[in-house]
Order: structure tokens, then sequence, then C-alpha cells
């Protein structure tokens, strides 16, 4: 617990008022874009900063793997239909954190999104209203470079990029960092990468070291010191409705975690 509450003290320490608007974004499934978005969420709200977690990924992981159940006709699929975001948002049931939730309707924007006006600009638009509220917005996307993840992009200043320490992780890198890229050039100059972060991590053997050192290697300092362990008491989190602050605050992932989100505020 003295660890745990040290580094709490280290966030609080560098937490600072500026609205920050964090996409996590893989096309890749099972990176960690949910776990990541869910945990670094609840450390910043548990250092004291005001947050909002935006689910817009059709799965809703990050609604149910913070106890909520998705509820039709009060989800981010209503705020891309002109619902104000603050109709839709509920509170997570962690002090300081408030929660967009998702629902499965969701994936039919895929189909209705290239039919609408400003269809990149609808989440960015619905952001603007509650921007005062929230110094952090954290958006949990779809593992697809589809509309939904570019409205994500368009909406947020800063990116995260999750990569898991397995071989194929820099499959499909390229390919996201040159969508960052043209999301720059033609709709929001404002986006910068925070960096890549690296999951999943065993430090057991020699592959998660070699991809770690492959990734590091390739990016260099775009790569966040902070990785994330491969470990049981992650995965069990989420089928608790818990983050891992609160599920196993004693644990590496939690500790990781703690870590990553005071990375993240002192990148800026």
């Amino acid at each position: 617990m003295r660890l745990r509450a040290s580094r709490l003290s280290a966030l609080r320490t560098s937490l600072w008022c500026m609205s920050r608007i964090y996409a996590l974004a893989n096309q890749k499934g099972g990176v960690g874009k949910t776990t990541t978005a869910v945990n670094v969420a609840a450390c910043l709200a548990e250092a004291g900063a005001r947050v909002l977690l935006v689910d817009f990924d059709p799965q809703a992981n990050a609604t149910t793997g913070l106890g909520h159940r998705p509820v039709r006709g009060r989800s981010t699929y209503e705020v891309l239909h002109g619902v104000p975001i603050a109709d839709i948002v509920i509170p997570s049931g962690i002090p300081n954190l408030d929660l967009a939730p998702a629902h499965p309707d969701l994936a039919a924007a895929a189909v209705e999104l290239p039919d609408m006006d400003d269809r990149e600009q609808l989440l960015g638009a619905a952001l603007a209203e509650v921007d005062d509220r929230y110094p952090f917005v954290l958006v949990d996307c779809p593992p697809a470079l589809g509309m939904l993840t570019v409205n994500a992009l368009a909406a947020a200043n800063r990116l995260i990029v999750p990569v898991q320490c397995e071989y194929y992780a820099l499959e499909g890198l390229a390919q996201l960092l040159e969508t960052v890229e043209l999301v720059r050039a033609r709709i929001n100059p404002h986006l910068q990468l925070s960096g890549l972060l690296l999951t999943m991590h065993d430090g057991r053997t020699r592959l998660s070291q070699d991809v770690a050192s492959e990734v590091r290697e390739h990016f260099g300092n775009k790569v966040f010191d902070s990785v994330i362990p491969r470990s049981v008491r992650l995965a069990e989190a989420p089928s608790h409705g818990r983050p891992i602050s609160q599920f196993d605050p004693r644990s590496a992932g939690a500790d990781a975690y703690y870590r990553l989100a005071l990375e993240v505020v002192e990148r800026g």
C-alpha cells in the first residue's frame, strides 16, 4: 500500500488543468486498448482529476468492464445522431470518473455515418459541449480503422497505441500511423502521438523481450517507458466490473498502470 500511495502522490503532483482528449486505437483486436482506457482513466480519477471515459466500441467492453450493462437509447450511438453527450453520461461508480457507455447498436454507424454531414466531426462536436467539465477524456476505439476510429482521431488531441508483445505486433502499425497522418493533414492538425504502449509483456520469455526491443528500435522515444505485464489479475478485473486499481491495488498490473498514468500526464 505504501508503494500505491507513492504512485498516487506523484500522479497528483503532475496533474494540471488542461483539456486533453486521448484516443486509444489500434486496428488489431486483443492488444489491451480497453484495459488501458479503463485503468488509466481510473488511475487519473483516483488521483483527483475529473475524467470522462467514452466507450466508442460496439462491443461495449469498457462499459461492462466498469460494471455497467449496455442500454439501448442511452449510448454513444445516440450521440452520433445528435443527442448531447451529457444526456447519456453516467457515473462509473468510481469518484471523479464518468462513463459515456456504448451499445452494440453502434455497429450500425459503419453504414450510417458515410451519409451524414460532417461525419468525421460528430464525436468532436459532442465532446466540445463538455470540454470544460473534464480535464481528461479517454476514447476507447474499436479494433478497426473505420469511421468510428476516424471520428475519435478527429476529436482527440492525443493518441495512445497499445502494442501487444507478440511478433504480429508491428503488422498494421504502419497503416495506423499513415491514417493518423492523413487525419492530421485533412481534419485535425492538433492530433499528436503520446506514445506506443507495450502490453501483455512476459519478462520470462525471449519472445516478449525480442518484440519489445524491436518496437523500441523502430520507434525510439515514441514508446512509453512503462510496460504492461501479462497478468491474470488484469484479465480477471473486468469480469468483476472493476479497474485493477480497485480489484487488486497491490498487483504488478496496478503498479504498471499507475506508472503509465503518470507518464501519460508528464508527456503532456
